[in-house]
């Protein structure tokens, strides 16, 4: 039911780097981490960006979003100094070039698709295809667990990219667990279920992981809770805290 990794660094390098930049890879690596979470959306041009914020002001400063700005003007700007002047001009990524950095060092990739409103379908579209595309090789080879797990709050966004790249896993993420999980996630040929630990029960973990799901939670940053619902029949986590909890964490 999840032929993945178990621990799995979030956005990147977590709290010890800028979220969804190459340097958060690096940072992660040099932790051990070769599974990362990140997000994507498209540029105004219709390109897919590493990028969480739909607008401008935390991670990139100014005013602005990146539905209304292409894909070259975002990767000029300074995607790190909000976080330290030692990442200074690290630039907003290409998600191609995420593919070819985790292809090149090994690193598991689970894709958030984050459409901004109104772009579900083309996001998901998007990035279904482009990452199929670069996964080609696996996917021939017949190989889950060498594919990507695209992953989206967006019911629409993931159905999109079921039907752009039905060979590519998909992961159906949900804040609370509400009562029809089971008959969305059927729709939408989902493997797992992704959700806040902070709304989990043993109670939903056992209804899903019966149901013949895998079960990833976000985001966990004590070990202790870590090791309290992984006990519950959790499958893996992603964590912000890569310093305290390691990729062989149990």
């Amino acid at each position: 039911m999840w032929p993945y990794p178990r621990i799995v660094a979030h956005r990147g390098g977590g709290t010890l780097a800028p979220e969804n930049t190459i340097a958060g890879l690096r940072a992660g690596l040099a932790y051990g981490f070769r599974a990362v979470e990140f997000d994507v959306m498209l540029s105004r041009d219709g390109i897919g960006m590493v990028m969480h914020d739909p607008d401008f002001g935390r991670t990139v400063a100014g005013q602005g979003s990146v539905a209304t700005t292409d894909a070259v003007e975002l990767s000029g700007m300074d995607a790190g100094s909000w976080l330290g002047p030692q990442f200074r001009d690290e630039p907003v990524p290409f998600f191609t070039q995420f593919i070819d950095y985790c292809k090149q060092q090994r690193i598991w990739m689970n894709v958030e698709i984050k459409p901004a409103d109104g772009f579900e379908r083309e996001t998901g579209n998007w990035v279904a295809k482009v990452t199929r595309e670069s996964f080609a090789a696996e996917i021939a080879a017949g190989d889950p667990a060498a594919l990507p797990l695209l992953s989206s709050f967006s019911f629409e966004a993931l159905a999109a990219a079921r039907d752009a790249a039905p060979e590519l896993p998909r992961g159906y993420l949900l804040d609370r667990i509400p009562a029809d999980w089971q008959a969305q996630a059927r729709e939408l040929g989902a493997v797992a279920i992704h959700t806040n630990q902070k709304h989990l029960t043993p109670e939903l973990a056992a209804q899903i992981k019966a149901a013949g799901y895998g079960l990833f939670c976000y985001t966990v940053n004590d070990p202790e809770r870590g090791r309290e619902i992984l006990s519950w029949g959790v499958d893996g986590f992603c964590t912000d805290r890569i310093d305290l909890i390691g990729p062989s964490f149990t």
